[in-house]
């Protein structure tokens, strides 16, 4: 059965969550998990925050929510394609505010869950950079390129430094090529 607004109310639940769930990640991006509230998501999302909570039962929940990237590719093959890989996936965090990463990021510091969500991805990441690098030191150069990457992300988005914020994707790539290259490639 529609509801008068369009839409069955199964779907109108979904479309909420979502305004919810999209809401919370530009806030916990914005300012971290410790300053964040559902009374500010409710707001920003114009739902009540009692319709939050009853959708995300905590503030603990909707944070792990919002910073689920789903099951996000990750890098392998020869040390030539994961090079390739990681410059892609830095080129579309450069022309794509990355909001749940960024929500992660930000909050990392300062919240435990959000250090162990962000730990476990950076091993995995790591773990499978690693096994494409034929070195005694590929651990340590996948987590150098790994580290790299994470901090051109913050030094445009979270930080904004000055030239790398509004920078031309393509060109940071380009110039960050050789480097990421010499770390994967020994």
């Amino acid at each position: 059965m529609n509801t008068p607004a369009g839409g069955s109310r199964a779907e109108q639940k979904r479309a909420t969550q979502a305004r919810i769930l999209e809401h919370a990640r530009r806030i916990f991006a914005d300012v971290g998990y410790d300053r964040t509230t559902i009374r500010a998501v409710a707001t920003a999302a114009g739902v009540d925050p009692g319709l939050v909570m009853h959708y995300y039962g905590s503030k603990a929940n909707l944070f792990a929510q919002a910073i689920d990237t789903g099951s996000a590719s990750l890098p392998g093959g020869t040390p030539d394609e994961v090079a390739e890989q990681l410059l892609d996936r830095l080129h579309g965090s450069l022309v794509k505010e990355p909001v749940q990463s960024l929500a992660l990021l930000r909050s990392m510091l300062t919240h435990p869950e959000a250090a162990r969500a962000f730990r476990s991805t950076a091993r995995l990441d790591k773990d499978r950079i690693g096994r494409s690098i034929p070195d005694e030191d590929a651990d340590l150069r996948a987590a150098l390129v790994n580290a790299m990457l994470i901090g051109i992300a913050l030094g445009r988005h979270l930080i904004a430094l000055d030239h790398l914020a509004d920078a031309d994707p393509d060109r940071i790539v380009e110039i960050l090529r050789p480097a990421v290259r010499a770390i994967v490639e020994p």
